[in-house]
């Protein structure tokens, strides 16, 4: 099982993600649940997978005030998932009240701590639209990336989500045990419809660059054959390991 891709789950058809999961079996164990399937399915689809011995990424990001946050992340860790992202743009004290929540309960429910990921800048973002979005900010987006890894750094945040293509410097600035988790990941060759994704990277690529793991949901969920497309992703993520061996 590769431990280096989490399936993102974003569908309304609990059946559907019930197939997948079960076609998926001994190959992967990991799956990003964001706010289409959880507004849905909420606990139960949790509870399904985790039941399934699988790994969960809650994907909410969540971005309110510190104690609104904090309260959230201890829900969270009562779920039982294992990383739970929160937008870094909340700020430091957002951030130092949500590591704090979900150490405390944890130690107090003797549950595994899950993992803080800072969202640092949607992989929808170009820089044409992020100087739009903040004209009169004096950062490019790749500095502001950087910047909102380091914040999460400072407040003890297990790790970032980032394009891939902002590893490199991340790991460089921020060092080799932060977690690295990034989407925008497109097999080679492959063309998905309807992709909103602007900072992209194939598998091996992004594996190269220093990546820990990798959502992908489109190329292996809308797939044909979604066992075959993560195999053949899986290929290549394990092409990039030998490159970096």
């Amino acid at each position: 099982m590769n431990k280096h891709l989490i399936v993102s789950l974003d569908l309304n058809d609990l059946g559907k993600i019930k197939d997948i999961v079960k076609e998926l079996e001994g190959l992967v164990g990991f799956y990003k649940v964001g706010a289409i399937p959880f507004t849905y399915f909420g606990l139960d689809l949790v509870k399904f997978l985790k039941d399934a011995g699988c790994k969960v990424m809650l994907d909410l990001k969540y971005h309110d005030i510190p104690n609104t946050v904090a309260r959230a992340c201890e829900g969270a860790v009562q779920m039982g998932v294992d990383f739970i992202t929160i937008h870094t743009s909340g700020g430091f004290g957002m951030l130092e009240e949500a590591v704090k929540a979900t150490l405390m309960v944890s130690e107090a429910k003797k549950i595994n701590k899950p993992k803080l990921l800072g969202i640092t800048v949607l992989t929808s973002i170009d820089e044409a639209y992020f100087k739009d979005l903040f004209g009169d900010l004096k950062r490019n987006l790749d500095e502001q990336v950087l910047f909102l890894a380091q914040l999460a750094c400072s407040a003890g945040m297990d790790g970032v989500v980032a394009s891939p293509k902002e590893v490199r410097f991340i790991r460089k600035e921020c060092g080799k045990d932060l977690l690295i988790v990034t989407p925008g990941i497109r097999p080679h060759g492959k063309i998905v419809s309807a992709d909103d994704q602007a900072r992209t990277m194939t598998p091996k690529d992004a594996i190269i660059a220093g990546v820990d793991h990798m959502v992908i949901g489109r190329p292996i969920v809308k797939a044909v054959q979604p066992r075959q497309a993560a195999e053949s992703i899986i290929k290549e993520i394990e092409d990039g390991l030998r490159e970096t061996a």
